[in-house]
Parts: C-alpha cells; structure tokens; sequence
C-alpha cells in the first residue's frame, strides 16, 4: 500500500477542550510562560540548516531584528528555567540561546532552541509548538504507558516540549546499522517488534523511521538498542488501522527485514506478548490517572467521523469485539484497546493462579 493512500494529506491541530484545561492544570502540566509561538515567527530572516553531509535537514536557522533579539533571548531562558529547573532567573547569567531553528517540514512546525551553559558548553534542546489535543493525548499516553515519563508545558496556543535525545531512526538504518554486529542487530529487531505492538495498543500513527529515535545504551559489556517515539502528532486520527502500526511504513521496510531475518514467529509472538504485558500493567498502575485522561478524550473531537467507523471495523476484524464497531468516537475506541489488552493480561494471571493452585 503506498504512502499517500495510507496517510490522509494534513491532519487538522484539534484545540485543547475545557476538560482537558483542567486536567493539565491539575497534573502541572499547564503554566504561565512569557514567550508563545507566535512570537517567534516574527524572525526577520533565515538561513537553511545543513547537515555533515550537506543534505538540507528540513530546518531553517532564524534571526531576529536587534530590537526584539534581547527580549527573546531572555523569554526563552525563563521556558528553559521553567521545564528544567526551578523557574528561577539566577541561572540566566550562565545561559546563552546558541540557536533558534524553524523546521518547515510536516503538521507541527515546530521551533527547536538550543540552550548552552556557557560554564562548560553542555547544551540542551527543547520545543517550541502549537497546541494541538492530539499531540498532547499522545504525549501524556507516551509518559504513562512506555518505560518513559515525558515533561512538556502548556499555556493557551503554546506547547512547551522537552528534547527526546536519540539517533534519529532515519539516519540510523542508513549509516549504523550497517555495522552493528550480529546479536546487536537480534536486539533490535526485538525492539523493534515491541515497538510496533506498543504503537498499535495505544493508537499513535504515523511511525515512519524519522519520527522515532534509536537509544544506544552502554550495559556491561555490550550495546541495548531501545526504540522512543519523537513525534506524537497523529495520537488516534487516522482511520486505517495499519497507520498504528509502524511495520507498514515503506521507511520502516529495513527494520521489518531485520525482524524477518533474525527472528523466529515464535519469538516474535512472544516479544508481543511481553509488551501487552508490560502495558497492561502500566494501565493498572497509573490508576485514576489514565482512566481520567481516557473519559475526557471520549467527550472530545480528535478525528473525523469517517475515520473512527473504518478504524471500529478494522480492530472489531481484529478482535472480534462487537464494541468497537458501535465507539462514537476515538476516546471509546482507545478506551476499548486499553481495557482489552489490560483484560486479557488479567485473565492469563488468574488462568496462572489457578493452574498453580491446581497442580499444588
């Protein structure tokens, strides 16, 4: 199936409804910034970013006029004193705004400043966006139901995201996996799987191979691979099921080979049933959290009609489960996929308990 039948051709920016106001307000998600996004399209000129190679890297390097340069500056060392520490302005002296990049490529546009500690030139990066609902339904299932938590901020038209550091998976099928050794590229495939079930379970799209990133992490004597989602633009909006699963992305085509090549079905089955594991028990351990994030979502408007009735169809095909077919909305079909993954994982506990019990 090609790209464009796959994908609708813009997804619209839902605005944040007044429930979910509240609920981000209650969890310290929403705070008062003193710079928004639209501020920062005022640059007065640019210059396209390239990468090593020379490849344009979809970003442009933005300036402004003397006037307003100082003031931004200093606005944009407040969001950084604000995400990363206590919103104090004593560390100001020792921050310096090394660069503010425009991306011009895809939904959000988003801004991404680079923030240099001027002591030791370590340097951080974080996000300036537009608010959109469905990105931040994304970012918070991101933060409660993968191994990572997620600090981003929210004020009016403006969202305030921290950096996700990894090698962008785009670059890294093309130039390191090449030349990782062979058990290596087993472990990724494995993550890979994961990955792809864990997308499918909560509902977030659009996993083409430059919207997630690739986490080297160093363990004794050997290399993990892990696999984090960057981009959470398309959280429950499309209506084909296959755009919630990263395997049918032709930019993923190298990372499917892998799985084929280096795993058994076997293990395949079993790496998806680890992760429904592991996600179960995430939705059981964030209690009233998610279950609150869910019910707003079901009295939200985050997609469009035709799309929640063709996505019901295709997981009812996939589950058998006559409700999704009858969900009004995304809210009810995500509120469906968690309670069926949590429920099976529930049900295989108990089944374990009493084959134990039977066999004492």
């Amino acid at each position: 199936m090609s790209e464009e039948r796959l994908m609708s051709k813009k997804k619209p920016a839902y605005p944040v409804s007044d429930r979910l106001d509240v609920y981000l307000e209650q969890y310290n998600r929403k705070i008062e910034i003193p710079i928004f996004y639209d501020d920062l399209l005022r640059f007065a000129g640019s210059v396209v970013v390239y990468d090593d190679d020379g490849e344009d890297t979809m970003w442009i390097r933005v300036y402004y006029s003397d006037s307003e340069r100082q003031e931004i500056d200093l606005s944009l060392k407040k969001v950084y004193s604000i995400l990363h520490s206590d919103g104090g302005s004593r560390i100001f002296q020792y921050l310096n705004i090394d660069a503010v990049d425009f991306c011009t490529f895809g939904n959000s546009r988003p801004f991404r400043i680079k923030v240099r500690n001027i002591l030791n030139d370590n340097f951080l990066y974080f996000y300036v966006k537009k608010t959109d609902a469905s990105r931040i339904y994304g970012l918070e299932l991101e933060h409660m139901l993968s191994p990572y938590n997620l600090n981003f901020l929210v004020c009016q038209d403006t969202l305030i995201e921290e950096h996700i550091a990894g090698i962008p998976g785009d670059v890294f099928i093309k130039d390191m996996l090449p030349k990782c050794t062979e058990s290596e590229k087993a472990q990724l495939a494995k993550e890979f799987v994961k990955f792809n079930e864990r997308c499918m379970i909560r509902l977030l799209g659009d996993m083409r191979s430059y919207n997630y990133v690739i986490v080297p992490m160093h363990d004794f004597d050997h290399v993990v691979y892990k696999i984090r989602a960057i981009d959470f633009d398309q959280q429950s909006f499309e209506g084909k099921l296959k755009v919630y699963r990263p395997q049918f992305f032709k930019e993923n085509y190298t990372m499917v080979s892998l799985v084929q090549g280096k795993l058994q079905n076997d293990s395949v089955d079993q790496y998806k049933i680890e992760e429904r594991s592991i996600v179960a028990k995430r939705i059981i351990s964030s209690g009233d959290r998610i279950k609150q994030l869910v019910e707003i979502c079901k009295e939200d408007d985050i997609s469009l009609p035709e799309n929640i009735e063709t996505l019901g169809k295709q997981i009812y095909e996939l589950t058998l489960d006559v409700q999704f077919k009858r969900s009004k909305n995304m809210g009810e079909i995500l509120e469906l996929a968690l309670d069926f993954v949590k429920r099976n994982y529930q049900d295989v506990s108990m089944n374990q308990i009493i084959d134990k019990n039977i066999k004492i």
